[in-house]
């Protein structure tokens, strides 16, 4: 096998349209636009208002505004740590390649663990809103009830999807204008009139102006309602990571997908404070807490709001969020199995890459296989209970990945924070910040799951939640192990060197400066 970084520098211009990146991707397909819009609809906008502001409100009250607000500040801070590292680094193997590089083999390897893993789960819980939502929108409210029509189509939505994918990232990024499109006119829509209703009086009772008092997290009443609130809302805004996992089809790689990261959770905090407030204002919190609405507040203030023709509107919002991420989740998990099979870190048919369409073939195929076995069958053996507590359990997942990564940031460019205020802030003080956040929302929602009565599930006293999140670690753990005795080159760090950049094989007139312990050509974008 030739040398990874070797490979690296003569792959041709990074961003060049229509090349091959080193992995045999189809570099320069994606701009700035296109890396922000799979970033934004990575993490299910409508889906996940929907599905969380009811339960928000349940622990925070009036308080559900500063909670996203406080929930944004450590997703901002990571996305620094992912613009940071992508710019000297920018595989589309994300946080595996960079901890690998920063803590060694097995670091990594935990680390693109807990991103399939949890694409894979939160695949399944998507398939089943799809599903539901594609009936009630013609009015079948009756098939919309049934198990088995649900899960037949929640499967259709993947298999279609894993095609369009596997079809080609323009492709697969065309059909993410189109649904993210509608779904963000539509939540506006929906936003828009219900702040004009309350503020003309045209509103049902019960309807509460905004107020300052909102934006106040020192008016919730107890430190674990606060916890509680902000790790839900943590799980709202997680996926725009995707517009990074993409970096070697976009053009200007070192540059684009970071600034697209940045990028989407400030588009996804305005979202979310709009549909959020206009939700509070029309309904007040009793709407939004009553246990009949809680798993799907848009329905339910829809109607009300735009009445019961366009209230379809709304739940068209939803199903193309579900579709949109349903595509955007099947992107990372398939360009970070790639990252690792070329890395020999888990079979090499996994790095397999289609001659035309240049997107990954085995790794695509296998996501959407993996995605529809574990739908099918947490369905069927649980009635749904264990799927509903599977998604609870991504808190986890999440925070541990996107800590991980805000922690290698912060040891890369160690030897870097004395160099200026800019850069200590930008490759420190906020991946620092933003890790620390993370790791205490882990240690607390572990802390907080691991009890019996927590979710729908248990097991010999223990929470099924906390089960299937430390258990979905444990086992990644216990793979490993069959990989590093199956494959252990990767494990010894022959195929994936600790350095960051093209560093290798120098560029005939650069000058090599320091990035940490590593070297980087001078003029690579930071």
């Amino acid at each position: 096998m030739q040398d990874r970084e070797k490979i690296r520098v003569d792959a041709g211009p990074a961003g060049a349209s229509g090349a091959t990146s080193e992995k045999g991707l189809r570099t320069g397909a994606l701009g700035l636009l296109s890396s922000v819009v799979i970033g934004v609809s990575s993490t299910a906008p409508g889906y996940s208002l929907a599905a969380t502001i009811g339960f928000v409100a349940a622990a925070v009250a009036f308080q559900s505004p500063a909670v996203m607000l406080l929930a944004f500040v450590p997703m901002f801070c990571i996305a620094y740590a992912y613009r940071e590292l992508n710019a000297v680094d920018p595989d589309c193997g994300t946080t595996f390649t960079w901890a690998a590089r920063a803590f060694g083999p097995r670091t990594g390897w935990m680390g693109g663990w807990g991103i399939v893993v949890a694409d894979i789960v939160v695949m399944a819980n998507l398939a089943q809103i799809a599903g539901q939502y594609g009936f009630l929108l013609f009015g079948a409210d009756g098939l919309a009830g049934s198990t088995f029509w649900v899960t037949v189509v929640g499967v259709s939505w993947i298999v279609v999807l894993t095609y369009i994918c596997y079809r080609g990232i323009e492709v697969s990024a065309r059909l993410q204008y189109v649904l993210l499109a509608v779904e963000l006119v539509v939540l506006a829509l929906f936003a828009v009139v219900a702040l004009v209703k309350v503020y003309t009086g045209h509103a049902a009772a019960g309807t509460v102006r905004p107020a300052l008092s909102w934006f106040n997290p020192f008016d919730i009443p107890s430190f674990g309602a606060l916890s509680a609130g902000v790790l839900l809302a943590v799980f709202i805004y997680w996926g725009w990571d995707t517009a990074v996992t993409v970096n070697e089809e976009t053009r200007d790689r070192d540059r684009t997908p970071g600034r697209a990261a940045v990028i989407s959770t400030l588009v996804l905090l305005g979202i979310f404070l709009l549909v959020t407030i206009a939700c509070q204002a029309y309904g007040g919190v009793g709407v939004l807490t009553n246990p009949d609405n809680q798993g799907d507040v848009l329905a339910v203030l829809g109607d009300q709001v735009l009445g019961t023709t366009l209230g379809k509107v709304l739940i068209l919002a939803v199903l193309t969020s579900a579709a949109a991420s349903t595509q955007t989740t099947i992107l990372p998990t398939a360009r970070t199995a790639l990252s690792m099979a070329a890395s020999r870190a888990i079979p090499e048919s996994f790095a397999r890459v289609h001659p035309r369409h240049q997107t990954p073939t085995t790794s695509t195929l296998a996501m959407g296989a993996a995605s529809v076995v574990f739908y099918v069958g947490l369905v069927f053996v649980s009635n749904g209970r264990v799927l509903a507590d599977s998604i609870a359990a991504l808190g986890l997942l999440i925070a541990f990945y996107y800590a991980l990564t805000g922690y290698t940031c912060v040891w890369v460019f160690r030897r870097e924070l004395r160099r200026g205020f800019h850069q200590a802030l930008v490759k420190g003080v906020l991946p620092l910040v933003g890790a620390v956040v993370l790791t205490l929302a882990f240690y607390k929602s572990a802390h907080d799951m691991f009890a019996a009565d927590y979710g729908m599930t248990s097991f010999a006293g223990v929470g099924g939640v906390f089960l299937l999140g430390i258990g979905s670690l444990v086992l990644g753990a216990a793979l490993m192990v069959v990989c590093e005795v199956a494959m252990p080159d990767y494990f010894r760090g022959r195929t994936l060197p600790r350095t960051f950049g093209p560093v290798a094989v120098p560029v005939q007139g650069s000058v090599a400066e320091p990035v940490g312990d590593d070297l980087r050509t001078e003029g690579t974008p930071r």
